[in-house]
């Protein structure tokens, strides 16, 4: 049992607040995933390049000398800043160059999360501690989805942690099982995509990655997903223009989305969303078994079965 929620700004005077809105929804899943949490925030676009979220497991890390080595070696380091056990980076450089030089010359470092707007911040304990640790209650964006895992299958680690991200600017968070990972894990890797973990929730992002990268629509990919993937999901997608939400053909794994003019937001339950403002008008509904649920920028919503 883990806890999902996502919050999608429609009403761009609100994304200075997204953090403060944000911040209760992922402490009211507590209960559904104490072991660790994580959340996936969009904004501060960077186009002259790429921005990236890197984490070490020291906390004493030397960034100064990471942002030394990636400037005289890939290129250009426009901006960088530091934040616990992360730092977000942006280079005029190729993700390739960066995780080259990572891999011979910095290899504690993880890449967390690749593209022009996203940023991942994730780390194991309560998600109370992770919201203070990273200061999410201040951040300000347009949209972002959060996880709290229980750890059911697996050992607490942060490896373990979601959201995960194998793609530009996409992430996925999960609840549930999939049975058919490892088999589908080594037909993508086949395909040339890459795994940091051997969590099934992990394989669900590479297969959406690898759709993508087929030329396929984000509908298309996620409309694949209800086909090729066997097990019970709840899904909440980030993308740099909006997010997705798809439940499993046989809809095991509970979900709730409610809109307003202002915003989107959905949760594993419909306590995490009772804080936010406009809640008692917001239209709320249970997602449907089987059907995909997006909203993107500059365009309306879009369902699809």
């Amino acid at each position: 049992m883990c806890g999902i929620v996502g919050l999608y700004l429609k009403n761009s005077a609100l994304e200075s607040r997204l953090g403060e809105l944000f911040e209760p929804m992922l402490i009211a899943m507590t209960d559904r995933g104490p072991d660790s949490a994580g959340f996936a925030i969009y904004g501060d676009e960077f186009d002259a390049g790429i921005k990236l979220t890197l984490q070490s497991d020291g906390a004493d890390e030397d960034w100064e000398a990471i942002a030394k080595g990636l400037g005289e070696q890939v290129g250009t380091v426009a901006d960088w800043f530091s934040n616990a056990s992360v730092a977000v980076f942006k280079i005029a450089g190729e993700e390739s160059a960066v995780r080259s030089w990572l891999a011979d010359s910095a290899p504690q470092i993880r890449v967390l999360s690749v593209g022009q707007s996203i940023e991942i911040l994730k780390a194991v304990g309560l998600p109370a501690h992770i919201a203070s640790l990273y200061g999410l209650k201040g951040m300000q964006g347009s949209h972002i989805i959060g996880h709290t895992r229980m750890a059911t299958e697996s050992a607490v680690t942060l490896q373990g942690s979601h959201p995960f991200s194998t793609g530009r600017d996409l992430c996925l968070v999960h609840n549930g099982s999939l049975s058919n990972h490892n088999w589908l894990r080594t037909k993508l890797k086949r395909e040339g995509i890459s795994f940091e973990t051997d969590n099934d929730s992990e394989v669900a992002a590479g297969y959406l990655t690898w759709r993508l990268e087929q030329g396929d629509s984000l509908e298309a990919a996620i409309t694949g997903a209800l086909k090729d993937l066997d097990g019970f999901f709840t899904f909440t997608i980030g993308t740099r223009d909006g997010f997705a939400v798809v439940r499993d053909p046989i809809a095991c794994k509970p979900a709730v989305i409610a809109e307003t003019d202002d915003y989107v937001a959905m949760a594993s339950e419909y306590r995490a969303l009772a804080s936010l403002p406009g809640i008692k008008d917001a239209r709320v509904w249970e997602p449907e078994p089987g059907r995909l649920y997006l909203w993107e920028k500059d365009t309306a919503r879009s369902e699809a079965a």
